[in-house]
């Protein structure tokens, strides 16, 4: 008897920590990102690139990119006060807990009237999963032009913003003299012609990393990245 009665409890114990919130907040990621190309641009995402704004109360992994020495990311509200360096480029990981019916705010702190944003925790549904990223081996279109346009995405025309690593077909559609497609990373590094249009095809093979691509006259502005898993 006293032995079901020692079973009973270990499964209870267990049952309630795969019901717990640390047991599922590795789901609970978002992504920071502050200074691309030293640009004044601050955002906080969910995975699948959509904006935070109101998310339930729990505990987070934050990863926080860092990309200028001119910049830094400062997140602060009830029980969070969290800072990267100004001076430093960096990626780190953040493990933080917002309370319920709070607001935050993250700010670039030399620019904080300009680089800022905020977000609440209302209790509001969980983010949505991110999308499941293309096959390996599937064909990727990119596209430079008309006007200050640019674009790296499915068959179907989905922006593409995670992949998996392994080889793939790119399909490059530079519709302008100029702009042109530049892609680089890790192993990899192509583009087009700035006063060339045309249609060209890359067979490139992607491991894992952050991969960029811009138009190389109007990199400030025309310029995106996705990530290889």
């Amino acid at each position: 008897m006293e032995r079901r009665i020692r079973l009973a409890l270990i499964t209870t114990v267990a049952l309630g920590a795969l019901a717990s919130p640390a047991a599922g907040f590795a789901q609970n990621r978002l992504i920071a990102t502050v200074g691309t190309n030293d640009d004044q641009v601050i955002t906080l995402t969910h995975e699948n690139g959509s904006p935070v704004t109101d998310i339930p109360a729990g505990t987070y992994t934050i990863e926080v990119r860092d990309r200028s020495t001119m910049h830094n990311f400062h997140l602060t509200g009830p029980g969070v006060d969290r800072e990267t360096a100004v001076g430093s480029i960096q990626t780190v990981t953040w493990t933080v807990t917002f309370e319920n019916e709070a607001r935050y705010v993250f700010v670039c702190d030399p620019h904080s009237t300009t680089m800022r944003g905020s977000f609440t925790t209302g209790g509001g549904p969980s983010p949505p999963p991110p999308a499941p990223p293309p096959p390996i081996g599937s064909t990727l279109y990119a596209t430079v032009g008309p006007g200050f346009t640019i674009s790296f995405r499915t068959r179907r025309g989905a922006r593409i913003s995670r992949l998996r690593a392994g080889r793939y077909v790119i399909v490059v559609r530079d519709r302008s003299t100029s702009h042109n497609f530049h892609l680089y990373g890790r192993g990899v590094s192509k583009r087009t012609r700035v006063p060339v249009m045309g249609r060209t095809r890359w067979a490139v093979r992607f491991t894992r990393g952050v991969y960029r691509y811009r138009c190389d006259p109007h990199a400030r502005r025309m310029r995106g990245s996705f990530r290889v898993v």
